[in-house]
Order: C-alpha cells, then sequence, then structure tokens
C-alpha cells in the first residue's frame, strides 16, 4: 500500500516533495522573468527623464561651483533633482512649488542657524514657520512638504554643505531651482510618450500569457498552463503603472496648454488601461478553467480554444504596437472582430460541455479587447454568434 502511495506521488513521498519542489522554483523563474521584462519597462519609460534631471544637477553643481565660488553647492543638486524627479509628468507650476519649497525651507534654515543656532527646539520652530509660510505662499502640499524637510536637514545638519556665506546654501537652491525651471520650460515633453509605452508593456505581459495559454492547449502540458496564470497575476504591477502613468497624463493635459490638444488620445489611453486590466482578470479566469480542463482526466478536442488564444496574443501584440505609436489600431480590431464570430461554443464543442465553458469565457474576453481597441460596446457585442 505504501509503495502505491509513493507512486503516486503522496504529500509525504519523496516524489510529491520532488514535483513541489520543481513547481515552486519554475514559479520562482516565472515569476523572475516577468519582473524582469517589467524592470526593464519601468527602465525604457524613465531613462530619459532620469538622464535630463541627473544633467541639470550636475550643471547646478557646476554653476555653483565655478561661476558662484561655492566650494560645496550641496543644494544647488539637490534642488534641481527634487524640483524636476524621474517623471515625464512636468507641469511648470509643479517644478516651480518643489524649487520655492526648497529654496524656502533652506533659506529659512540658514537663518535660523545663523541667529540662534541648531537643536531641538530650533528644529520644531523652522519648521513650523517654514511649512506655514509655504502654505501662504500657495496651497500646493509639494511645496509645503519640501520646505519643511529642507529646513530640518539644515538645523539638524548646520555644517553639511556651509560655504558661500550666511545664505550660501540658500543661493545654491535658488540656483538649482532656477536650472530645473529651464529644464521644464525648454524642453517641453510629450505626456503621451509614458504612457503609449507602459501600454505595450502592459498589453505585452497579456500577450504573453495568452500565448503560453495557447501552446499548453495545444500540447495538453499542465506545466505550461502554470506558467500562463502565474505570468497573468505577476503582471498586474504593469497595468497598475499603466493606469496610474494614463491618469497623471490626462491630469496634465487639463492644466497644460501644450498638452491639451492631446487630451483626446489621452483619455482613450486610460479608458483603454482600464478595458485591459478587466481583460487580464478575465483572461486569468480562462487560464484557470484551462488548467482544470487538462485534469479532469478525460480527453477534450482543445485545438480551436488554443487557436482562439493564440489568435487573441496575435490581437494584442498589434494593439500593444499600434498604441505604443499612437495609431488607431485598426488591425487588432479587425483581428478580433473576426475572432468574436467564431466564438460559438455549440460549434465549436457541440457536446463537450468542458470546452463549451471556455468558449463562454473567450467571449467575455474578446469583448473586453475590442472595447480597449476602441470598438463601441455594443458593436462588440454584436459580433458575438447569438446563443
Amino acid at each position: 500500500m505504501s509503495e502505491v502511495a509513493d507512486a503516486t506521488g503522496s504529500p509525504g513521498s519523496d516524489v510529491g516533495r520532488t514535483a513541489t519542489d520543481l513547481l515552486g522554483r519554475r514559479s520562482a523563474r516565472v515569476l523572475a522573468e516577468a519582473r524582469l521584462r517589467q524592470g526593464w519597462g519601468r527602465v525604457g519609460t524613465s531613462w530619459f527623464p532620469v538622464l535630463q534631471a541627473s544633467v541639470a544637477a550636475g550643471a547646478a553643481y557646476a554653476i555653483g561651483r565655478h561661476v558662484l565660488g561655492h566650494e560645496y553647492p550641496f543644494f544647488a543638486p539637490v534642488s534641481a533633482w527634487v524640483a524636476l524627479g524621474f517623471s515625464m509628468d512636468r507641469q511648470v507650476r509643479r517644478v516651480a512649488e518643489l524649487a520655492i519649497g526648497v529654496a524656502v525651507g533652506v533659506g529659512l534654515g540658514d537663518l535660523v542657524v545663523h541667529v540662534i543656532g541648531s537643536g531641538w527646539w530650533q528644529v520644531a520652530l523652522v519648521l513650523t514657520i517654514s511649512v506655514l509660510l509655504a502654505r501662504f505662499l500657495d496651497r500646493g502640499v509639494v511645496l509645503a512638504t519640501q520646505a519643511g524637510v529642507q529646513a530640518m536637514v539644515i538645523v539638524g545638519l548646520p555644517a553639511l554643505g556651509a560655504s558661500g556665506g550666511p545664505l550660501g546654501r540658500w543661493t545654491d537652491a535658488l540656483l538649482g531651482g532656477a536650472v530645473a525651471l529651464a529644464v521644464a520650460a525648454l524642453t517641453p515633453s510629450d505626456p503621451r510618450r509614458r504612457p503609449r509605452l507602459q501600454a505595450k508593456n502592459a498589453i505585452g505581459e497579456l500577450a504573453g500569457m495568452l500565448h503560453v495559454l495557447a501552446r499548453g492547449l495545444r500540447s495538453g502540458s499542465t506545466h505550461d498552463v502554470e506558467d500562463a496564470l502565474i505570468r497573468g497575476r505577476a503582471s498586474q504591477p504593469a497595468l497598475d503603472d499603466w493606469r496610474e502613468g494614463a491618469r497623471n497624463a490626462r491630469d496634465l493635459a487639463r492644466v497644460s496648454p501644450a498638452g491639451r490638444r492631446h487630451r483626446d488620445e489621452l483619455t482613450a489611453l486610460g479608458n483603454s488601461a482600464v478595458r485591459v486590466d478587466r481583460a487580464m482578470r478575465n483572461a486569468r479566469v480562462l487560464v484557470r478553467r484551462s488548467l482544470a480542463t487538462l485534469e479532469d482526466g478525460h480527453e477534450h478536442d482543445r485545438a480551436d480554444v488554443a487557436a482562439v488564444a493564440d489568435g487573441f496574443a496575435i490581437a494584442c501584440d498589434d494593439l500593444g504596437t499600434a498604441l505604443a505609436a499612437g495609431r488607431e489600431p485598426v488591425r487588432a480590431r479587425e483581428e478580433l472582430l473576426a475572432l468574436a464570430g467564431r466564438l460559438d461554443p455549440f460549434v465549436i464543442a457541440p457536446d463537450d460541455w468542458h470546452v463549451q465553458s471556455l468558449v463562454l469565457l473567450c467571449r467575455s474576453l474578446v469583448v473586453d479587447l475590442l472595447e480597449a481597441s476602441g470598438e463601441d460596446p455594443g458593436v462588440a457585442r454584436d459580433a458575438l454568434p447569438e446563443l
């Protein structure tokens, strides 16, 4: 009896432990690959603003050192970096708020240190005054936050970068803020760039999952289907980044004269992000149901469903490419409409309710993808065969 148990891989057997270890290693590999892809995707959307801010910080330091003659113009690059950051959402007002916040905090901190010294009560005093002054100057939260932080740094570490006279650090902060404002004003960024790249990355995650699912359905490999499910779950950060990036870009376009002409595309990208997130959730349900179908011990004709999953993946690739280029996703829409017309569960699997359930899930998925491509919801539903 124990030999039979060992052969079937019971929880306490060596075979069971080996299978569990293999599953754990495979899951770790799939998760690592997903994080690597998403990490490179974030680098792809951030490298240019990071380079801009880094050059601006270096330039601010150089001007402070060689033009103003400050030996350690520490707060010049700090102010430039804080004001610009690594985001492409560089509204001039926001950059100005951050730059002024740093300057207010550094200036008050310098004043307090030179008049009454440093200590715990001086920190409390300068924090109170700097934040209240920032609130008086502007309603922006970031201005008040930066004013308080920089004031505490100056009072708490009074010897840090002290050069250039009593107000040397304040002039360094002003210099860094001026450089940041110049960069923001002279290098206007396209608010569509980041959400476009995020769209391609996020939709690519969905396409990759569907390709792996199709391979698993075609070959009957539960390992591939499990990998598809792990990959789908690991894709959520990419989808969240896209939704957040599209929302921020849309908000920026509302107040930026240069961005208003892109408002329609940014709104469409935001809507697509919501629809693709919904499609991913439906795709995960499809994968879980596919795994149950493979594990039920019966033979099923899964070839048509595998072909549909592959078709979805190809359409997703085309959709991501079109959105990244700012084009209307006509080809992806046509491919999805053609796939929708095939999704009749009683034609694909007239006598197999297991496969029919997969087709029904595909119907929900194709409607979400069509809406993500900009298709009218009514047209998307009408493209499906009547049940």
